[in-house]
């Protein structure tokens, strides 16, 4: 029969049954040696540890503070009771011991890497880099201390060392997915989003089931223009995690991007109901309500939206939403400009304004262009000839590129600056310290309230004449934006009022366009062939109001025999339509939809249509200089808002004013006299392309020297 061990024998053998996992029979043993060594600091640091180890940390902060009574020069006590008191979330005295430790042995690894933990979790992000830091110093191969570091690195902006830690983690732990997972993190950040779905692909390889990783790999693809294998990560995500909001909401964003409008529309409604307070839910699902022609329900939700946040983008897309609102006026638009500008952008101006730079009136300026659309995208068909016809050598011309993607087009619009900077990984306060270093004159926004605008890095007055254009011919509400360019047909003498900021209106036009494409030609006016007169609208379907829908109406009645041709996205879109027009008598089986297609097939669907009808209060501009590029005029009506004037302006380049209709009464006469005469429409198709050549719309040596006309005199105005 074997003895019972001995006291001093107990302690041995309770620390072998610890590390094996029988932590209850450990702890008995403890106890018995403690009874008869109560003063061991060693035997109640252990114990200390194991109680902690079975959810006791009140009694394990008990022991281990007797333990460093007993011997407080036993650093790794300290840092047990750091660990203890950081799971607590007591980070003060959390990180009282860590420094105890450090104080005690500074070349101990885990007090480091313990200590930058606690730090980061109290948001002393630099001195938790530099706590990781000493960590993997001294130990080299530290994978979770690389891990936290790049954490906190990412968190911090300083994403180029935050990939770096990551890798260095990934080979002390290759098969570790949250690294991988958070490596692809940093790598959407820096906009590489290739790298990061490589990372995010690893993740999964190893662990398949992980729907945070299989939720960001979706919207990076989505970032890629994959649209479908997007579509088929977010559905992965929520099949392993179904009360999983950020899916439901990055689900929707993907269906809204490829327009499945109605699918989006219920996965923000998904994500909302399990996340009522889910600002950007609500203001997306405005969005994609908008762009199915519910300007009211689109209005709620941005106002839902901005009563959850004190973000400015979906107060940003309220004030672009009210210009589609056929009952709201130029006056009720600037006061929600204003009140924009003073809840967002007020609060950010500088206390006081000052800029070291030369006021010679005559001296080459520089002159800085801001936008996320330096792309493949309409904008670029309004840049690029401004930006290939600028004098070099009066100005000096800054591109701030806010684009995810660059492309080809992106390169070339390159090509035309003398300084590039890439801004879209950098915040509002970092570009606008960027463009004070950069010492430009003139600060161009080229996006108002769309998407991913700049607007407060403007709020921040970086340069000392700000002004705005293109995005559309209306307001930032800004009053750190000292102007807007224009032009007399969408601004007659009288409208100066409407605008926060100052109008400059361009001699001839506020466009100057390029198709970027000779393809495809135009060909005969199809009324000729067909027997019928074809009507089309492809713009932007948010400008389709029920005001629109009932003069097309009126139009379809009196040309008996006539088509439409209407972009509009797939499902209650256009149901909604067809049940308008049958209100309006109109037969259903006269209206064909398409849907958005790429350039070259959207323009070769002009080659189907005699006639444009143009939106209102909302006028069709790009889209419409697209018509009339393919020898399409609209026929459109001019309102109360320069948005409503765009048809009037493009037109009135022309010398094609009698398109433009007197009133609503008159909309459906004036279509209805074109129609008549379709031999005489026939050959304006035909010469309506060299029309626009010999134009003031694709004059782009003219135009630029226009703008820059405008530039002098705005910066001769801030030095006077």
């Amino acid at each position: 029969m074997s003895s019972a061990p001995q006291t001093p024998e107990l302690l041995t053998i309770a620390l072998a049954r610890h590390r094996s996992g029988a932590l209850r029979e450990a702890e008995v043993l403890y106890r018995q040696y403690l009874a008869s060594y109560p003063n061991d600091a060693g035997a109640l640091q252990l114990l200390g540890v194991l109680v902690h180890q079975l959810g006791r940390s009140d009694e394990a902060l008990e022991l281990l503070r007797r333990a460093i009574a007993l011997n407080p020069n036993a650093p790794e006590y300290h840092v047990n009771l750091g660990a203890i008191l950081a799971g607590r979330q007591e980070w003060d005295p959390a990180i009282a011991a860590f420094r105890a430790a450090i104080a005690l042995r500074p070349d101990l690894p885990e007090a480091r890497h313990n200590l930058g933990k606690a730090l980061k979790e109290r948001g002393e992000l630099d001195q938790a880099i530099a706590s990781f830091k000493e960590a993997v110093r001294l130990r080299n191969d530290h994978a979770d201390a690389w891990h936290n570091l790049a954490d906190a690195l990412q968190e911090r902006g300083r994403l180029p060392e935050a990939i770096q830690a990551y890798e260095r983690g990934l080979l002390g732990k290759p098969q570790n997915p949250q690294l991988l997972n958070n490596l692809g993190n940093a790598h959407r950040a820096m906009r590489q989003f290739e790298k990061a779905v490589t990372s995010y692909r690893r993740a999964l390889a190893l662990k398949p089931d992980l729907p945070e990783t299989l939720n960001n790999l979706a919207v990076t693809l989505q970032d890629l223009g994959a649209f479908d294998e997007a579509i088929e990560a977010c559905r992965r995500s929520l099949e392993l995690r179904p009360q999983f909001a950020e899916a439901y909401f990055n689900l929707a964003n993907i269906l809204r991007k490829a327009d499945r409008l109605d699918e989006a529309v219920e996965a923000y409604r998904q994500a909302i109901a399990l996340h009522p307070d889910f600002a950007d839910a609500h203001a997306n699902l405005g969005t994609a309500l908008r762009d199915q022609g519910q300007i009211d329900q689109a209005l709620a939700c941005f106002r839902k939206a901005m009563s959850l946040t004190d973000q400015a983008w979906p107060a940003s897309s309220f004030v672009f939403g009210v210009w589609f609102h056929p009952d709201w006026g130029p006056e009720k638009i600037r006061e929600a400009h204003v009140q924009w500008n003073d809840r967002y952008a007020r609060p950010l101006a500088p206390q006081s304004v000052s800029f070291d730079i030369d006021r010679s009136p005559g001296r080459r300026l520089r002159v800085g262009y801001v936008s996320p659309d330096f792309r493949r995208h309409s904008q670029s068909q309004f840049t690029i000839p401004l930006l290939s016809q600028h004098d070099h050598s009066q100005f000096e011309v800054f591109c701030y590129s806010n684009v995810a993607v660059p492309d080809e087009v992106t390169e070339r619009i390159r090509s035309y600056a003398d300084g590039w900077r890439d801004i879209a990984a950098l915040s509002d306060e970092h570009v606008a310290e960027a463009i004070h270093r950069d010492r430009i004159d003139i600060l161009v926004d080229l996006t108002m309230h769309m998407d991913r605008n700049r607007l407060l890095t403007f709020a921040r007055k970086p340069a000392p004449v700000q002004v705005t254009w293109l995005a559309y011919p209306g307001t930032t509400g800004l009053t750190a934006i000292d102007y807007r360019l224009s032009d007399p047909h969408l601004d007659p003498v009288g409208t100066d009022a409407f605008y926060v900021e100052k109008t400059v209106r361009l001699p001839e036009t506020f466009w100057c366009y390029d198709p970027l494409t000779s393809e495809p030609a135009v060909n005969a006016l199809p009324a000729l062939s067909t027997g019928y007169v074809t009507f089309g609208c492809l713009n932007n379907f948010a400008k389709v109001t029920d005001a629109t829908i009932e003069l097309w109406a009126k139009v379809l009645g009196r040309v008996g025999t006539s088509r439409l041709i209407l972009l509009a996205p797939k499902g209650s879109a256009r149901s909604g339509v067809l049940d308008a027009f049958s209100a309006h008598g109109i037969d259903p089986s006269r209206i064909e939809f398409v849907g958005r297609q790429p350039r070259a097939a959207y323009l070769a669907t002009y080659r189907r249509i005699d006639l444009c009808l143009d939106t209102f209060p909302y006028n069709g501009h790009t889209t419409t200089l697209d018509s009339l590029w393919m020898g399409v005029p609209p026929i459109t009506l001019a309102g109360a808002t320069s948005v409503s004037r765009g048809g009037l302006s493009l037109l009135s380049n022309l010398q094609l004013r009698d398109f433009v209709a007197k009133d609503a009464s008159d909309y459906a006469d004036t279509a209805a006299r074109v129609c008549q005469d379709l031999i005489g429409l026939a050959p304006l198709r035909a010469s309506l392309r060299d029309r626009m050549r010999a134009s003031p719309l694709m004059d782009a040596p003219r135009f630029a020297s226009n703008v820059e006309a405008a530039y002098r005199s705005t910066w001769a105005a801030w030095c006077a």
